[in-house]
């Protein structure tokens, strides 16, 4: 029989999917099912390689599953000699590491569940989570063990090499007993620390049909060397990053530690890495380095996501990593639903296009009244789930070809004297301007127009005279003329998500502060 890893086009994508050839790639079934056993234990053979961790301060981490499977079978009976029962939440707030992955599959595989979180957290940040899914225990480091208490966080063990170590007399092996419904990871979606997101809820059959993304949208195929810097505590690092390539027994890499664009330089030059699926912002910061060159690289595959990749980085990123990087568009709560399918090479990659829809979902891009809109016209990106119509909250638009075009959150749009201007379109225009680095970009109230768009900007280097009136006047070159920002801040930060996105909201709630004090 032919699995799905086997093919690689777009036509064979969509010829030969099914539900139940995504079952054929795993030995589970619906009534017995664990994810543990899929991304670790079932690919156990001698010194495979499942990890490549970078660190920040300089050192490389390779880590195979059978060290893996070892270690996260001996957390497994340690959690079950406390207590732990199946369905029991157990956080775990560890920078990528084998503590961190060893906790993780320790947990699942134990039939606990699994509430991974960001390490930049503080104490308020984990205690709405804590509060919220109340774990029963709490795995995390030395560094962050007196936050996590102060957070409100109980039975809070540091999961470290003595820790480890200390386990070494427990069994090896672990017998695991989860279906495929039974809960096993809980993941917060990105937000700001100060404002609970919503919690997903993902049981063991989940990473079924996350197999979707795994061979649409980063293209992950047998003998790939794959990487994604993004955090295992957001959705894209743990189940696109993580979860997917351990699935098919592809080795994964990731980044730990405080974030630099040419450590990642460097370990992606290392390792020989040649599929790379990185946030946006991650491009652009490669790209911003200006150390993207001195390196060699070994890619044929890129995806991306997060938030749309302006122009100016795309070409960059093409002509210094030799191929495309292609867009994959989805939320935590959906799943990915729009891909560009790395490695199909009868898929043409269009310009600034999300791509087309992945095999088995039916998206459409709707008006506010729920019928479709023509082709170009832009609205409301929806999914059909369960026979309905679920909204995306994104904006969009679809050529005649299928090709679908990200205009943004619904709550981005900017109306000016009548006319809808989108801030991903003026973002894009903008950081094409040789001296931008990054942007963001909202309306601000107006007193004639009811608002008008304002950017605040990164400059790459020092503020000059007349670089405002440069920056408009290139705008107005590329957009229309009513889309350029007619007020500029130049700043020297921006707000962004925990996943790297620049959060508008926040620079929206600054601007509303600002004015009320002003009054």
């Amino acid at each position: 029989m032919v699995r799905l890893t086997e093919y690689t086009s777009y036509t064979d994508a969509q010829a030969h999917y099914s539900k139940e050839a995504l079952w054929d790639l795993f030995d589970g079934s619906r009534e017995r099912f664990n994810i543990a056993h899929e991304c670790i234990d079932r690919h156990v053979d001698g010194d495979n390689v499942a990890l490549r961790i970078a660190h920040a301060d300089g050192r490389d981490e390779i880590v195979t599953f059978t060290e893996i499977s070892r270690r996260s079978s001996q957390i497994a009976h340690f959690l079950k000699a406390k207590g732990i029962e199946k369905g029991t939440r157990v956080a775990v707030m560890i920078e990528p590491s084998l503590a961190f992955y060893c906790a993780i599959f320790g947990a699942i595989k134990a039939g606990a569940v699994a509430v991974p979180m960001f390490t930049l957290f503080g104490p308020e940040g984990i205690k709405l989570r804590v509060g919220d899914c109340k774990p029963e225990l709490f795995f995390t480091n030395a560094e962050k063990s007196p936050e996590a208490e102060e957070g409100g966080a109980k039975n809070v063990i540091v999961v470290d090499q003595a820790f480890l170590d200390s386990l070494a007399d427990l069994p090896e092996t672990f017998e695991w007993d989860t279906s495929g419904s039974d809960l096993a990871v809980l993941q917060y979606t990105s937000g700001t620390t100060r404002a609970l997101p919503a919690a997903v809820h993902h049981n063991h059959r989940s990473i079924v049909t996350l197999m979707v993304a795994a061979l649409y949208a980063t293209g992950i195929r047998p003998g790939d060397r794959f990487f994604c810097p993004s955090s295992p505590a957001w959705g894209h690092g743990l189940w696109h990053g993580t979860l997917a390539p351990l699935a098919m027994g592809v080795s994964t890499g990731t980044f730990s530690g405080k974030f630099d664009p040419v450590r990642l330089l460097k370990a992606l030059s290392d390792f020989k890495i040649t599929n790379l699926t990185a946030a946006a912002t991650h491009y652009r910061m490669m790209r911003n380095s200006g150390a993207a060159e001195d390196y060699s690289y070994a890619f044929d595959k890129l995806s991306f996501t997060g938030e749309p990749i302006d122009s100016e980085t795309a070409a960059y990123v093409e002509r210094v990593f030799g191929t495309k990087v292609r867009s994959m568009y989805g939320t935590t709560e959906i799943g990915v639903i729009i891909a560009n399918y790395p490695g199909a090479n009868d898929l043409e990659v269009r310009d600034g296009a999300m791509g087309k829809a992945v095999p088995g979902v039916e998206v459409e891009v709707q008006r506010d009244d729920g019928s479709r809109c023509d082709p170009l016209e832009t609205g409301e990106l929806m999914v059909k789930k369960a026979g309905k119509w679920f909204p995306t909250k994104d904006l969009g638009r679809v050529d005649a070809d299928g090709y679908f075009y990200h205009g943004g959150r619904a709550d981005d749009v900017i109306i000016s004297a009548g006319w809808t201007i989108g801030a991903v379109e003026v973002e894009d225009a903008i950081l094409s301007h040789p001296a931008v680095a990054e942007c963001g970009v909202i309306g601000a109230p107006d007193s004639v127009r009811g608002l008008v768009v304002k950017a605040y900007i990164i400059l790459k280097d020092k503020e000059t005279d007349g670089l405002a009136q440069s920056i408009q006047d290139h705008v107005r070159a590329k957009l229309a003329r009513h889309e350029y920002p007619r007020q500029i801040e130049f700043v020297t930060e921006l707000p962004k998500t925990p996943a790297g996105k620049v959060n508008r909201k926040i620079l929206r709630d600054q601007q509303a502060a600002k004015l009320a004090s002003a009054e």
